[in-house]
């Protein structure tokens, strides 16, 4: 069993910089020896997100390829969003399906939640496997229309490998649904 560790000591904590998006806090910290340091990290929104690995009857996963700005180009992915205040993460899943791909899904199960670097932020992400596609489109909050990109499930090697495809949330979400569907 791992040893749940409480942490250090947080002496003093102030956001040092912000912008529309993002507050940067400093934690002065101290450590069980003594030792004290200051730690810099993306303060919380409070907002957890969801990533969805959608698959349909005919064994396609379903992507959207969509502009990032950090990387200044398109990247292939998997739907993804923040968690609205309210709902829950099945709901937020369903909702981001529809408003990505135009689909809603019959069955949603939870693979794991990740943190993207636990360093510097506390939010975390929960990553699904969706099935049981069906027809259904909401109005999302993207700036351009995405494109769907259908991947045959048997060619996930091919994809994972894939240029376009680095993040590394989606090939997490893929690895673990694909040791899902190893299993049912």
């Amino acid at each position: 069993m791992v040893k749940k560790n409480i942490g250090p000591e947080i002496l003093d904590s102030r956001i040092v910089a912000s912008s529309r998006l993002f507050k940067i806090e400093s934690l002065d910290l101290r450590f069980s020896n003594g030792v004290e340091r200051t730690y810099e990290r993306m303060k919380s929104s409070g907002r957890n997100a969801v990533m969805i690995v959608p698959v349909t009857e005919s064994n396609d996963l379903l992507l959207v390829r969509e502009y990032a700005a950090g990387t200044e180009r398109y990247e292939l992915g998997f739907p993804k969003g923040l968690i609205d205040p309210g709902e829950t993460v099945l709901e937020a899943a369903n909702r981001e399906l529809k408003e990505e791909i135009g689909f809603g899904a019959a069955t949603l199960l939870p693979l794991k939640e990740v943190v993207l670097a636990p360093s510097y932020f506390s939010s975390k992400m929960t990553l699904l496997l969706a099935k049981g596609l069906y027809p259904e489109k909401l109005e999302g909050d993207e700036p351009e229309p995405l494109e769907l990109v259908r991947w045959p499930v048997s060619q996930a090697e091919e994809l994972v490998s894939h240029v376009d495809f680095g993040e590394a949330r989606s090939i997490t979400a893929l690895l673990l649904a694909l040791k899902q569907l190893s299993q049912e």
